[in-house]
């Protein structure tokens, strides 16, 4: 089938569990808000290397946070064991250490709880106070007071949702893949976690020369090697592939997602061609077949 011209393949993307928290920055500023947050969600683009998957999920005004002031609320994927140390050493090191910052539980109402305890670091001078109907504690820090949430919801999410953007040349691919992740970013409830929220290098599970390898390129979607692998996926009169990959709290906003992104994608010139990867059902649960998105 086409949409606007662009061909979308009968293929399907491959999504598994995850366990996932959202976390409410807030700050002075929304800038600032933005800062702490890009710092607690860095090096988490992909489970292959990185101990979690982490972005940022969207802006939040004063109405929509706790102390009524401009925030950012992230996602932090991971296994359930590992999620609650990923909580706590992202707010220790990076949003505790920021200018004017406050943490809040952005899922009150989940079910399952991970604790993280940050008022120690007060040594002693830490106390406890109420922000918007929620307890938190209070930190006496060099500018001020840390005020955080000390208990957080988890969920368990869907990771690995994607897409690829072909295009006829570089710049028209890397175009369709930016208007697909500004696209993503009006959905919420997910977060896209590579940087700019674009793949550039897509990877498959081990190597086929250096077995010390956990993941290596996946020679099927590089087109320079097109006329050199027998099961290139690489469809003729593309130059240049981008894969965007969607972490979510559930099947439905991931799916939303897709079809947003994919949409947007379509309306570029020179993309011509929408795929998805799979493991052939090998690695999770959920299948999100690309022509369903429309």
């Amino acid at each position: 089938m086409e949409y606007n011209g662009v061909t979308i393949d009968d293929e399907y993307a491959e999504a598994f569990p995850t366990w996932v928290s959202r976390i409410i920055i807030t700050a002075v500023t929304e800038d600032w808000a933005y800062r702490a947050a890009n710092e607690a969600t860095g090096f988490a683009t992909s489970a292959i290397g990185c101990p979690c998957e982490a972005g940022i999920e969207g802006f939040l005004s004063g109405d929509e946070t706790p102390d009524g002031r401009p925030g950012v609320a992230i996602l932090i994927c991971a296994g359930k064991k590992k999620l609650k140390e990923q909580v706590v050493e992202r707010l220790a090191e990076c949003v505790l250490t920021a200018p004017t910052t406050a943490v809040f539980d952005g899922l009150p109402e989940a079910e399952e709880r991970i604790a993280v305890k940050l008022h120690f670091f007060g040594d002693g001078y830490e106390y406890q106070k109420e922000v918007g109907g929620r307890k938190c504690w209070a930190i006496p820090i060099m500018n001020g007071e840390y005020v955080g949430e000390e208990d957080f919801g988890i969920v368990k999410g869907v990771a690995g949702g994607n897409f690829f953007v072909m295009g006829e040349n570089q710049m028209a691919a890397l175009m369709g893949a930016q208007a697909a992740v500004d696209a993503i970013a009006g959905v919420g409830g997910v977060i896209t976690s590579f940087p700019g929220g674009i793949v550039g290098s897509g990877s498959k599970v081990g190597s086929k020369k250096y077995k010390f390898m956990p993941a290596s390129t996946n020679e099927k979607y590089c087109p320079t090697l097109r006329e050199k692998v027998e099961d290139t996926k690489v469809p003729e009169g593309v130059k240049a592939i981008y894969e965007i990959v969607i972490d979510g709290l559930d099947e439905d906003c991931v799916k939303e997602a897709m079809a947003e992104g994919v949409r947007a994608a379509c309306m570029v010139p020179g993309v011509v061609f929408i795929s998805a990867g799979n493991f052939g059902g090998n690695l999770g649960p959920f299948k999100f077949n690309l022509r369903d998105l429309f």
